[in-house]
């Protein structure tokens, strides 16, 4: 099976902030809006909004056994594994089990996540 698929729209758009859900252990900082999903690998795309003054530091860095992609559509987020404000078009391709987190920002920011759970590194 493939990623689902869906015609142009604006998940920025206000007209659909009813879209978004609240990320479970998150809900008073951060919610998410998944654009694409492969039911059988896992595989998906979403859309993480942090909002002004988030802040991640009680649940520590975390990584993943598979590889993703994330890219800084708006706003800052501090990474503080690298010690780095990611700034609005900041790009990474994270390999399976590098650590990242924990974040905050000041501002609120939006990040697009491609996620591989099926490439998943059964060694780490």
């Amino acid at each position: 099976m493939a990623k689902s698929t869906t015609t142009y729209w604006n998940p920025l758009s206000t007209a659909n902030s009813g879209q978004w859900q609240p990320i479970e252990g998150l809900e008073a900082i951060a919610e998410e809006l998944t654009l694409s999903k492969d039911d059988s690998t896992g595989a998906y795309t979403r859309l993480t909004r942090f909002y002004p003054g988030a802040d991640t530091t009680h649940l520590g860095s975390k990584w993943h056994s598979y590889p993703e992609e994330i890219f800084v559509v708006s706003g800052r987020l501090y990474d503080q594994a690298f010690d780095l404000w990611l700034e609005t078009g900041h790009y990474a391709s994270r390999p399976p089990g590098e650590l990242h987190g924990p974040f905050k920002t000041d501002s609120g920011c939006v990040v697009l996540e491609v996620s591989f759970p099926h490439q998943a590194n059964e060694h780490l």
